[in-house]
């Protein structure tokens, strides 16, 4: 058990003598670690604040350039169809319609029926737009993906 000891004793020795030896100085080292914590946390404030005005930046940007729609029940309305396409025509029409509005709800929801078939659904007012009238293609494709 005493050579356990002394060994020990002897390596905590070593220990300070190469800290001595490389000038290292507790109270300095413990100053400087402070220092560059401190520098972290300026670092890490002035990252955040940054990510803030971009962010604020971006949703005024994206906020003026959303076109506001209103629609009213009974009023006439096109839809986007955005889904995606295996074979899309170049000249074929994304809108779709004409569709009845039914009822508008908050937050930028809008009930549609059509007048055909009677069906109703929900979609956002942003793939809305005013119909004016003409006609628009209402025939609908579709394409059998066993063959590929």
């Amino acid at each position: 058990m005493e050579s356990h000891v002394t060994y020990r004793s002897s390596l905590n020795i070593k220990h300070f003598g190469a800290l001595k030896f490389l000038n290292f100085d507790q109270d300095k080292s413990g100053e400087k670690r402070k220092i560059q914590m401190h520098e972290l946390e300026e670092m890490r404030n002035q990252a955040y604040e940054s990510s803030r005005l971009y962010k604020e930046k971006a949703k005024k940007y994206h906020d003026k350039r959303i076109i506001q729609r209103n629609f009213r029940p009974g009023q006439m309305v096109l839809l986007f169809i955005s889904r995606l396409r295996l074979f899309s025509g170049k000249l074929k029409s994304k809108w779709s319609g004409p569709f009845m509005v039914k009822d508008v709800k908050p937050y930028g929801a809008v009930e549609l029926e059509d007048r055909n078939t009677k069906a109703c659904w929900i979609v956002n007012r942003q793939r809305l737009k005013p119909y004016f009238g003409g006609e628009v293609d209402r025939l609908t494709s579709t394409i059998s993906l066993g063959n590929l």
